[in-house]
């Protein structure tokens, strides 16, 4: 009698895949990848080699019902199938033989190949992608065959088939989450990312549209892109032309992190981003690492979201390209900014507070007033202080929205600095709600008010935040009354210790 063949796993609670994610992670943890900088890159590459041997085999039956040729971007023994899967032929062979033979067939063999991929006289753009995925990978960090082998299994039975995205989170959200933990503070990745919710209130600032292109020139794990696809599919009603355009023409990013670029190729591709146009270099310097991929044929684009690192210092090298020259890199990223958008391209970016202020260098004051005169700054919004510090920076920070092709001559302020920011205080996107209702008309209130152009040009392009509308709450009691106040509390404590004692 045939073996009944055994049903996927179905994952039909939020609980049960966050659980599945959570034990392949603690596998990890106790397997030489002790903290999310080491198993989250681990986890990416084996996650997004399950997903595309699934996804490509979806593809060849449905290429096979059209009556056209389909052509994998990996041949056996190189696909999941063959070496992860628990009944593929090339684990099996490999396992059942001599010890070790396995994790030597993965790392002399499996890795180098993918890695080559790219080198192909015509390669694919999709093998290009799977390539520089493994660019950073040289051997598998688990330290055991068992354990890599457990891992695997785990992951087998993970697929967008068998999670029930109408009632839990898709994987692509599932793998957000594990890059939020790369972010939080205490670990090194801090630097790449920007919380979700501001990059959601952003995304819905610029209202960026199809037909439009959108670029992040210091993408990280390419938050940015991935959430103004979310955001421009559901206005893309399903049509051919337009879903075509989203996932192959429209997303533009430049990354110089070797750990954190893979990462970005895998975030795109599981949210479905299928041409992923990620330029692996100095964006600053102009130096490139890879650019097979950057499929862009201008230096223009309708709209940039972007969160250029806090507190950089760049070197003459990268001083060079610019005007204004200094060594701060979000001034650098700002003058970039600026020159690659198109008339009437609109921006949201990311400031630390001290380059709104600061007027003592002359780089500073120059580029705020390059984009006063060549961009309308219709809007800054101050955001919280605890804002970025599960990301490791506990740095004050704004962000400004403008539109290039004409001058500013007034900005509206939205002031949302006095919200207290903590782990049982998460900032969400509902603290945008008042934002987005006033913003139209740039209404002034309690948290909103304008500053003209002259009296910026007066403060020498001083552009920081400062409500002038904050009611502050002022004791109006007399040194007396506190006094009072203190000797009943006394009192009380004094009756409640007498008590306790007798």
């Amino acid at each position: 009698m045939a073996k009944k063949k055994k049903e996927k796993k179905a994952y039909v609670s939020q609980q049960s895949l966050n659980s599945e994610i959570k034990s392949i992670c603690d596998i990890m943890r106790r397997s030489n990848c002790a903290g999310a900088m080491q198993y989250v890159p681990e986890l990416t590459w084996l996650l997004f080699l399950r997903i595309l041997d699934a996804n490509e085999t979806n593809e060849v039956k449905e290429a096979k019902i059209l009556g056209i040729d389909f052509r994998n971007s990996l041949k056996s023994p190189y696909r999941w199938s063959d070496w992860g899967n628990k009944n593929g032929k090339q684990r099996n062979k490999l396992t059942e033989g001599t010890i070790g033979s396995y994790f030597d067939f993965i790392n002399t063999e499996l890795i180098p190949h993918l890695k080559s991929l790219r080198k192909l006289p015509r390669a694919t753009s999709r093998q290009k992608v799977v390539s520089e995925i493994m660019s950073g990978v040289d051997r598998v960090r688990i330290d055991t065959e068992k354990n890599f082998l457990d891992i695997c299994d785990k992951i087998d039975e993970i697929t967008n088939d068998n999670v029930d995205d109408t009632h839990i989170f898709t994987l692509s959200q599932i793998y957000e989450g594990l890059l939020l933990k790369m972010g939080e503070k205490g670990n090194d990745g801090g630097q790449f990312f920007t919380p979700r919710e501001v990059i959601r209130a952003m995304v819905k600032t610029i209202n960026p549209k199809v037909g439009e292109t959108v670029y992040d020139p210091c993408c990280g794990t390419g938050g940015f892109l991935v959430q103004s696809y979310v955001y421009m599919l559901e206005k893309a009603k399903n049509k051919a032309d337009d879903l075509h355009t989203l996932k192959h023409d429209t997303f533009f990013g430049r990354e110089k992190e070797n750990l954190i670029y893979p990462i970005t190729l895998a975030n795109m591709i599981l949210h479905g981003i299928e041409q992923p146009a990620i330029w692996h270099g100095n964006t600053l310097t102009g130096n490139e690492t890879f650019g097979g991929l950057f499929s862009s044929t201008s230096s223009k684009y309708d709209v940039i979201l972007t969160n250029p690192p806090f507190g950089g210092k760049e070197g003459k090298e990268a001083q060079t390209n610019f005007a204004y020259k200094t060594g701060a890199t979000q001034i650098l990223f700002l003058q970039h900014v600026i020159d690659s958008l198109k008339d009437k391209g609109r921006c949201g970016i990311v400031i630390d507070e001290g380059v709104l202020f600061r007027s003592n260098e002359n780089a500073f004051v120059q580029t705020k007033r390059k984009l006063l005169e060549e961009c309308n700054v219709y809007c800054i919004v101050s955001l919280p202080q605890g804002v970025f510090t599960a990301a490791g920076a506990g740095v004050k920070a704004n962000i400004i929205f403008f539109e290039k092709g004409s001058k500013t001559n007034k900005i509206w302020y939205y002031d949302l600095s006095d919200i207290k920011v903590g782990k049982r205080t998460p900032f969400t996107i509902d603290r945008f709600d008042d934002f987005f209702k006033l913003l139209p008309k740039k209404t002034d209130s309690d948290r909103s008010w304008s500053v003209d152009r002259n009296t910026i040009e007066e403060n020498e392009f001083d552009l920081k935040a400062v409500n002038p509308n904050r009611k502050v709450e002022e004791d109006t009691r007399t040194p007396e009354e506190l006094i009072a106040l203190i000797e009943e509390k006394q009192r009380e404590i004094n009756e409640a210790l007498k008590e306790l004692k007798g």
